[in-house]
């Protein structure tokens, strides 16, 4: 469950060298190597009115995207770290999860996308398919806000939201890997108003306890590897309430599981993956359930 080898997906917009430098403090926990990814999509390269493929269009994006990837790697040599480079033509999801399942990376970053309601209706988003199809955890970088960095160190002060699934269980797991780095998590537990028993004060009192106690056995386990835990019930939607946890704690990142579901559902319907990158303001970080 270390964090050894880092797939840095990027476009140059969103996804800069400043943004990664952010993430060495997983150096801590274990990471020796960073594999850079550009992927320059099909219509970049398309020649006008359809007439087909402008190589020469691809040969100036390559060679543009390795003077950066070469600046970079620069700096990372002197920091005694490992790396690797692909730049390729093709669609993007499908190149991200061949690059991840190729270099059998630990972490995918990647930024979030900037498809308009009507372009993700039609062709889905590349994050959703990421996600769904990798067995690799996958971190959605929101590193810029208006004001600046959102965060200096990420993975310093994480909230995991969990749901007693077993991609919940995994996200722990993985958490526990990244102990070196983590000072302190708020674990939160989100109860929909369906689940509230009966109408009764004492009833809902009822519901509320049980999943506290059952936080707290989680911070009790995080506790134990030497990670501060703090436990915390929400009502509502959970999309919402997560994003406004997240805020009250001064939460440096969601960390969430994310079950596999079929990526037509997601695509078309509102999981908790979907809404926390397209609606949340803090990075998050999706861990997919255990294979097999």
């Amino acid at each position: 469950m270390e964090i050894k080898k880092l797939l840095f997906v990027t476009r140059f917009n969103n996804l800069r060298f400043d943004a990664l430098q952010s993430l060495m403090d997983l150096k801590k926990a274990a990471l020796n190597h960073v594999v850079f990814l550009n992927v320059i999509e099909r219509e970049k390269v398309a020649m006008r009115r359809g007439k087909g493929y402008e190589k020469s269009a691809e040969i100036r994006l390559r060679e543009k995207a390795n003077i950066r990837f070469i600046d970079w790697a620069e700096t990372l040599f002197e920091q005694g770290m490992e790396v690797g480079v692909y730049i390729v033509v093709g669609s993007f999801a499908a190149q991200v999860i061949q690059a991840a399942e190729k270099e059998t990376v630990d972490l995918i970053v990647l930024s979030p996308e900037k498809k308009g309601r009507l372009e993700q209706l039609y062709s889905g988003s590349d994050i959703t398919e990421i996600v769904h199809r990798s067995a690799t955890p996958v971190l959605v970088y929101k590193y810029l806000s208006r004001k600046g960095p959102l965060a200096e160190n990420p993975f310093e002060k994480p909230l995991l939201a969990t749901n007693w699934s077993d991609a919940s269980r995994r996200a722990i797991d993985y958490l526990k890997a990244l102990k070196a780095v983590v000072r302190e998590v708020d674990v939160v537990y989100v109860a929909s108003e369906k689940e509230l028993k009966g109408t009764s004060a004492m009833a809902i009192q009822k519901t509320r306890k049980e999943n506290r106690k059952k936080l707290e056995t989680l911070c009790d386990e995080l506790e134990d590897v030497g990670i501060t835990a703090k436990p915390h019930v929400y009502v509502g939607e959970t999309v919402e309430e997560l994003d406004k946890a997240a805020r009250e704690c001064q939460s440096s990142m969601i960390i969430a599981g994310s079950p596999g579901k079929r990526l037509w559902k997601d695509r078309w319907g509102t999981s908790i993956s979907k809404g926390l990158t397209e609606k949340s303001v803090f990075p998050v970080l999706l861990v997919p359930p255990q294979e097999g």
